[in-house]
């Protein structure tokens, strides 16, 4: 397995988010961002010219993101649906009825087993093979989160403000961390510590083992996106219309981005790749930082806002807007390389694995391309 266009500065801690997916075929995708550290980088390599290989439709929106593993797509859908679907032709596998729709909470698979959230509180755990229902567990209010499987343990929080480590397996409370406000965030996995970027302004450290707070950072920020990791630091951005970078160790501030004409929330969450931060925003742009400083380095404008997390993929881009349309960009220079027009807003974030990319629209079609 090979890490596409990382410098050496930031090598080091994408080697913890390799052996976390270790357990996974190197083209799966097998939760929100692709991996626990949530950089948004594929393993997997996709052809430079894409076309539409297939659509299915869901019925209603799809805001969650999907997971692929051994080529097998599983999404949700706000109609109270998860789905799998063959990554080959887009073919039903099965669905697993939730009591309520399933929002922004993107599934991850793990030992066969298939885990997401839903907008009753509901985290339920099913059969990766046939569907059926293996456990639930009821949080007390909606999960928008997406679940992160690490050490046996499923790390998810829920807007009831904690955050849960359930057991894989049986879907038991491990432990619970209580904050000052819903967790919508991801989790992001490394070195033991589930880093979470709360609606409470404060980015916590949470030990995996036993659930003891271990880093408590005050950004002073609402923050709607979940933090990448690497080297040894956080980016993400906020409703306070910046883009902030911590040191874990230090615990200090690395820099923050504000862009002087625009001041628009960032609710899409950031893709680490060779010393680039890359983002979308609500402003409807696709931003690029320099990792160490926070520069600018480029932004392409889209026709609506971006909540799109992007996914890298050999040195391209790829991201939806809510303009409708599927943008790949080209990780240097920021220069538009092709773009696919749903019609309807994208979002989700792309999913990539066994060289194909699948997205899902809100008026319910999920897309995959491919060569």
């Amino acid at each position: 397995m090979r890490v596409l266009g990382i410098s050496p500065p930031l090598r080091s801690g994408f080697g913890l988010m390799l052996m976390a997916c270790a357990m996974h075929a190197a083209d799966d995708w097998p939760q929100f961002r692709g991996n626990p550290s949530l950089t948004g980088v594929a393993t997997s390599g996709v052809p430079k010219t894409l076309k539409l290989l297939w659509t299915f439709d869901a019925g209603e929106s799809i805001e969650s993101s999907a997971a692929i593993v051994d080529g097998t797509v599983y999404v949700g859908s706000q109609s109270a649906d998860l789905i799998a679907v063959n990554l080959a032709d887009g073919a039903l596998k099965w669905k697993y009825k939730v009591k309520d729709g399933i929002g922004e909470s993107s599934p991850a698979v793990s030992d066969g087993i298939v885990v997401v959230g839903d907008l009753s509180g509901v985290v339920h755990g099913v059969s990766a093979k046939d569907g059926k229902g293996i456990w639930t567990f009821a949080a007390s209010s909606e999960v928008k989160a997406s679940p992160v499987v690490v050490d046996g343990k499923v790390i998810i929080g829920s807007y009831d403000g904690n955050l849960y480590a359930l057991g894989l397996k049986d879907g038991k409370v491990a432990w619970q961390f209580r904050t000052n406000g819903p967790v919508h965030a991801t989790a992001s996995v490394t070195a033991g510590l589930a880093y979470i970027s709360g609606c409470d302004g404060v980015l916590r450290g949470i030990r995996i083992a036993d659930g003891k707070e271990m880093v408590q950072i005050t950004t002073g920020s609402y923050t709607g996106a979940s933090p990448a990791l690497a080297a040894d630091s956080a980016y993400f951005g906020t409703f306070d219309n910046v883009v902030l970078a911590f040191n874990l160790k230090t615990k200090k501030e690395l820099w923050h981005y504000e862009n002087p004409a625009r001041a628009f929330p960032f609710y899409s969450s950031a893709a680490i790749v060779g010393g680039k931060i890359i983002l979308g925003g609500r402003d409807k742009f696709v931003h690029c930082l320099d990792a160490k400083t926070g520069k600018e380095l480029w932004s392409v404008q889209t026709r609506s806002r971006v909540e799109s997390s992007p996914a890298i993929v050999d040195g391209r881009v790829y991201i939806g807007s809510n303009d409708g349309r599927f943008y790949v960009l080209d990780v240097a220079s920021g220069a538009k390389l092709w773009e696919f027009n749903a019609g309807a807003p994208l979002s989700a974030s792309p999913a990539v694995g066994e060289g194909r990319i699948v997205i899902g629209s809100q008026d319910g079609k999920l897309y995959c391309f491919g060569g």
